[in-house]
């Protein structure tokens, strides 16, 4: 397979600069959705179409916040997804601070009750990415975990891994019966700027404005596409269409969108008849729900047993250096052949065992087996979520040799006369 043939980041340019953000059931989504199926077409694809969705709709509004130290200073700040908002006249209150989750359920009320919460959570900078494990629990479970002591707000340091005044947003997910607190992420230097007063004993007092709101659920929708194979057999190749609105999601998921459109197009170009049918899915509304992957997952019961294997491409385009496969198969025949593959791509076989991402997650309780190849993820969460989440932070040469690496991999799963089993 030659690298020079791939072409995806003149496609990734399209999905940015012509498309652009793509948030669920705006008008970026509805034309990512024609984009999508004119791309998976010129690809030369068989069966495009698109799949209803349910998607979690939100819109971000005006956000402000500034903080006394006891000098005026405004914060970089950008509402968390799902987030409701202030009052109109905004909130005011003193901020108190903790360095991670178990330190503020320990805190008293009496130390939190009627103040504004800062979770000042330190993410690495991981090849693996695994930092964003603990981080993503950080800003999901942090406004209900601080309103459950009576705070009034919430602000978490940017799960991310770039010191630069461009906050990172991301879901919340708030707990049935909890009060809802308006919530938000700092920019790395003002969280730490603020973290820095506080431990120095200051008092600090905020004014937060966040003009967010939840909406009424709407459709979005899945788009699909297929290379027949000569049996009914599928391979799944996922990634997730949507993006926050901040950048133009360009690494995420814009780049694992066209890896999985372009793996597809040049084993198409082949010219040979795979075993099983290559299944490309971009799924709908993965960052505010996960909506796409449930609603594949829900209209396949009759369906999964012939889902040989899903893989999925969500860390933008860092090359891939491990392979993982499902629990107690590592010395199979198939994952030796893997290996082979993809040693000259200078992954490996990892000790691990595959999880699967967040949109092809919910086809584990129907048995699909999983396959991973882990991205590295050095840079990815500097842009991640962000504003800087554009092209221009994209690497060309990254995204093709993920793209090789994705081909061979679905290549060889979609041809192999033994297939992997769920653990």
């Amino acid at each position: 397979m030659r690298r020079e043939g791939a072409r995806g980041y003149e496609l990734l340019q399209s999905l940015c600069d012509d498309v652009g953000p793509r948030f669920p059931c705006t008008a970026g989504d509805v034309a990512a959705i024609a984009w999508a199926k004119e791309a998976l077409s010129r690809a030369g694809l068989s069966n495009v179409r698109s799949e209803a969705a349910p998607a979690t709709l939100w819109e971000r509004g005006h956000e402000s916040c500034t903080v006394y130290l006891p000098r005026a200073q405004p914060l970089s700040l950008t509402s968390l997804g799902g987030s409701v908002a202030t009052p109109d006249a905004g909130l005011s209150a003193d901020i108190v601070a903790f360095d991670s989750l178990d330190a503020l359920d320990a805190a008293p009320v009496a130390e939190v009750e009627g103040r504004i919460v800062y979770l000042h959570h330190v993410m690495p900078k991981l090849r693996d990415g695994t930092g964003y494990n603990a981080g993503s629990v950080a800003r999901t479970a942090g406004p209900s975990r601080a309103a459950r002591k009576g705070a009034v707000g919430f602000l978490v340091r940017s799960i991310g891994t770039e010191t630069v005044r461009s906050p990172h947003t991301g879901a919340l997910f708030y707990e049935p019966g909890v009060a809802q607190i308006p919530a938000a992420a700092l920019a790395i230097p003002d969280g730490d700027q603020l973290r820095r007063q506080l431990a120095r004993g200051h008092r600090v007092r905020a004014e937060l404005k966040l003009g967010c709101r939840p909406l009424p659920v709407g459709t979005s929708a899945n788009v699909l596409a297929e290379l027949p194979g000569t049996s009914e057999e599928i391979v799944l190749l996922g990634a997730h269409l949507d993006s926050w609105e901040l950048g133009t999601g360009a690494l995420d998921d814009g780049a694992g969108c066209v890896i999985a459109i372009e793996a597809a197009r040049l084993l198409g170009a082949l010219g040979l008849k795979p075993k099983r049918t290559i299944r490309v899915g971009l799924f709908a509304n993965e960052e505010l729900g996960i909506g796409g992957g449930l609603a594949y997952a829900a209209t396949r019961n009759d369906e999964a047993k012939l889902h040989a294997a899903a893989i999925e491409a969500d860390q933008g385009d860092g090359r891939p250096w491990s392979l993982r496969v499902p629990l107690g198969q590592r010395e199979s025949e198939l994952s030796k052949r893997l290996h082979s593959a993809l040693e000259g791509l200078e992954i490996g076989l990892d000790e691990g065992q595959s999880r699967g991402g967040v949109d092809i997650s919910p086809l584990k309780q129907l048995g699909v087996p999983f396959v991973d190849l882990r991205q590295d993820a050095t840079r990815y969460f500097d842009f991640h979520h962000t504003a800087n989440d554009v092209i221009d932070n994209v690497s060309r040469e990254d995204l093709v040799h993920a793209t090789v690496a994705f081909a061979v991999t679905v290549w060889i799963l979609a041809n192999a006369d033994e297939r992997y089993s769920a653990p």
